[in-house]
């Protein structure tokens, strides 16, 4: 007998009339003849349907173009100040700044829109160099000094156009950002504890790697630039530019998170508490001390609503709790203890400070005219050797030894000089018309789209702080204040969708 012919078997659910076809069971049918239907079967496996697709995790970066990449290498180079792979400057090697230049390139297009906004920042550069002009006729033009100087000027234009066109034009995301910035500084801050175990542990070939890494090492005791002991440097140029990027850059991007996300807010706070501390503790310098005392300051003075009288209270005993701090650090501190009890010649490195900023600002008296139009870009050197004479007069008479300064005065040039000081070099090569100037520029333009309030002046004040031991004119700091005030409200609305 075929398959065919034989009667197929109903299943648990129907039955079959005598012609064999199949009819619904009367278990499955409802007492008005309406069908029920089966159960779910119950397998191992029936409930995955149900489950919630997993969240997709975030993306490291979201281009529009090619040319974004640019721009993101540019964020993570931020730390990345003082390696043997970065353009030289005074006393630091960055990546950043040049990144961003390449970027404002790439986009010249939107690079043009950008321009007419930042017009002044952008004509700056071209009135130092007119500025220079009769410097560069009486004191020579040092071509290598020349790049340097003015590089690094037309550095902060670029920064200012870069963050328009990645945030305003192109919408880029702020969250991948913020993500990437607080990434690479915890990096940065994990290469620093690789440094100090290397140091502890003596672990020579670590140190080497580092010495050889970076353009000036500090991590190996009795080098030409560790003669006061190995410490930790991070990826910065030197361990007195950790608090430029610590409250240069991330504390006021935590105030501005503070506004938008507050779980970026969070860790940022989280990333500048531990990169100080743990850097006091591994012994990384004097200045982070100093720093994290004045911006301390600011943030109790951001934080309290003096007004009210409570908080104006609290507020008062923190700043008194901030002294007490900074007393307990200074007896504490070998280095600033040494400054307190013996001056200025207590500690070698803050006494080369105050000669180094001499020098120069000497050689500008001495030549009245120098004082409105300066030296001209890149001759810095030209103004400390002039100068030379009358510093070492001032130090002797303020009852100190000369002779380290006027020995540092007779072996730099062009090349190789520095001042630690970006207001003694800014003052020296363009004068005080050329100061003056780029004061007005940036208060014009802040007072022309932002209003001024607490935040603005204490942001204000803490940069201006810290460019007293930092030359480095493409820092990201200026950049960044004059940006983001003129920028946030506008800033805060921007639409994060990715279209």
């Amino acid at each position: 007998m075929s398959d065919s012919s034989m009667p197929t078997s109903a299943g648990p659910s129907q039955m079959r009339d005598a012609g064999g076809t199949a009819v619904p069971s009367q278990s499955n049918l409802a007492p008005h003849g309406q069908r029920i239907e089966d159960p779910a079967p119950t397998t191992p496996f029936a409930s995955l349907r149900t489950l919630t697709p997993p969240m997709p995790l975030p993306r490291c970066f979201t281009p529009r173009d090619r040319s974004d990449y640019l721009f993101f290498a540019a964020l993570l180079a931020l730390p990345m100040d003082g390696t043997v792979l970065g353009f030289f400057q005074p006393f630091w090697t960055p990546l950043s700044p040049w990144l961003l230049v390449l970027y404002c390139l790439t986009n010249h297009r939107l690079l043009r829109q950008t321009m007419h906004r930042y017009a002044p920042f952008v004509m700056l550069p071209v009135v130092l160099v007119v500025l220079s002009m009769p410097g560069w006729a009486v004191f020579g033009l040092h071509n290598n000094a020349v790049v340097m100087s003015l590089t690094g000027v037309i550095a902060v234009p670029a920064t200012l156009c870069a963050l328009d066109i990645a945030y305003v034009h192109k919408r880029l995301s702020w969250q991948e950002s913020v993500r990437a910035i607080i990434a690479i500084y915890w990096f940065a801050f994990a290469i620093g504890i690789v440094q100090w175990l290397s140091i502890t542990l003596r672990l020579g070939s670590v140190q080497g790697y580092f010495s050889h890494l970076m353009y000036r090492s500090y991590i190996i005791a009795g080098s030409a630039w560790g003669m006061s002991g190995a410490r930790p440097q991070f990826l910065f140029a030197e361990p007195s530019y950790i608090g430029m990027h610590l409250f240069g850059i991330l504390l006021p991007l935590f105030w501005f998170m503070r506004i938008r996300d507050r779980i970026f807010a969070s860790r940022l706070r989280h990333l500048i508490i531990v990169f100080a501390v743990g850097s006091v503790l591994m012994g990384s310098g004097t200045r982070i001390v100093l720093d994290s005392l004045v911006a301390l300051i600011a943030v109790i003075v951001m934080e309290t609503h003096w007004r009210n009288t409570d908080e104006r209270r609290k507020g008062i005993l923190r700043l008194i709790g901030t002294l007490a701090l900074a007393v307990v650090c200074v007896m504490a501190n070998s280095r600033l203890d040494s400054i307190l009890h013996n001056g200025m010649e207590g500690d070698g490195s803050f006494f080369a400070r105050i000669w180094q900023s001499l020098a120069p600002l000497c050689g500008l008296v001495r030549h009245p005219w120098a004082l409105l139009t300066g030296y001209g870009a890149g001759n810095i050197a030209e103004a400390t050797h002039n100068g030379a004479d009358w510093s070492a007069a001032i130090l002797r008479f303020m009852h100190t030894d000369p002779t380290g300064a006027l020995s540092w005065y007779r072996s730099i040039n062009a090349d190789t000089v520095w001042t630690m000081s970006a207001y003694t070099n800014f003052l020296t090569e363009f004068g005080l018309i050329g100061f003056a100037l780029f004061l007005t520029i940036s208060f014009g333009f802040i007072h022309r789209y932002h209003r001024w309030n607490k935040l603005t002046i204490v942001w204000l004040l803490l940069v201006m702080y810290l460019y007293v031991q930092f030359e480095g004119y493409a820092f990201a700091a200026i950049p960044l204040m004059i940006w983001a005030l003129t920028r946030l409200d506008e800033f805060i609305h921007v639409d994060d969708a990715i279209e």
